[in-house]
């Protein structure tokens, strides 16, 4: 889907912000399509991604949803989770295959008409044309292919990379509609970064990580009366334990000498150490 030989300009970035000044975007849920997600086939690391990517944005991810290949669940879940988030997100179900009907549920869940949308069709064939592969397909091979062109009819279409044909095809203001490849979804969406009006850095997260050896049980009657101490502050306390190698504890909020003091404290009392300061997801 890419070329390095012919290049097409991304979308504007003013006309199609995600979220405002006034209100930025703050909430974030994901909606994962696919059976083979379902089924096992396929592992999910779209929603790992987006995880992070959130985190490092400010924007808090709320809901993660699986769902498989049926219009009626996509055209439910979509409906839901935009009326409740800032920005929603799916993955999957935009190929040129029978059982990649996201658009066609997307645009009636909106009500919405499927149409070709022209500019998407020609950067498809400009960057596709030297293909062999294409070159000699049959008449409904190509229709099958012009699918993934048919968009509903109102969205607004973004594209994001000068590389890549396919777009961020975007509705109601905030659901942007993704590839299930996984190369592709966070090639998208490290293109969609300036399209974010996001909050300002004072209101990100930062995360301190802090591991020990002693069993999560030992530990537990402290973090309780610290997660009870500490919560109107906005800071949360999180444990998990880690296989035979003792327990990793985070501390997340936003003011970021109050963490790192308690960092220190929390290390103290369970015989820990600090193992990461980054604003980043745990891996």
């Amino acid at each position: 889907m890419a070329s390095s030989a012919l290049k097409f300009p991304n979308s504007p970035i003013p006309e199609h912000t995600i979220g405002s000044e006034q209100s930025p975007v703050r909430t974030a849920a994901a909606i994962i399509i696919g059976d083979e997600i379902l089924n096992g086939k396929t592992a999910d690391t779209n929603s790992t991604y987006f995880a992070t990517y959130c985190f490092e944005l400010g924007i808090e991810l709320k809901r993660i949803e699986v769902i498989a290949d049926d219009k009626e669940e996509i055209i439910e879940a979509s409906r839901r989770l935009v009326k409740k988030f800032d920005f929603v997100v799916t993955s999957g179900g935009i190929g040129p295959t029978h059982d990649d009907i996201t658009y066609e549920s997307l645009a009636k869940a909106f009500d919405q008409d499927l149409a070709y949308h022209e500019e998407t069709r020609r950067r498809m064939l400009g960057l596709t044309k030297n293909r062999d592969v294409l070159k000699n397909q049959n008449e409904e091979q190509q229709k099958a292919r012009d699918r993934m062109a048919l968009l509903p009819s109102r969205a607004d279409v973004l594209f994001v990379d000068e590389e890549l044909w396919v777009p961020i095809v975007k509705l109601e203001g905030k659901l942007c509609v993704f590839p299930g490849v996984p190369v592709l979804f966070k090639k998208l969406l490290e293109g969609l970064r300036p399209y974010l009006l996001v909050p300002d850095s004072s209101e990100k997260l930062f995360r301190l990580l802090v591991r020990t050896q002693l069993p999560e049980s030992s530990i537990a009657p402290f973090l309780s009366a610290l997660h009870h101490r500490v919560k109107s502050d906005g800071i949360r306390v999180g444990s998990y334990p880690i296989f035979q190698q003792g327990v990793t504890v985070s501390l997340l909020g936003k003011d970021v000498e109050r963490v790192k003091a308690l960092g220190d404290e929390v290390a103290r009392e369970i015989q820990g150490s600090i193992v990461n300061t980054a604003t980043e997801a745990a891996q």
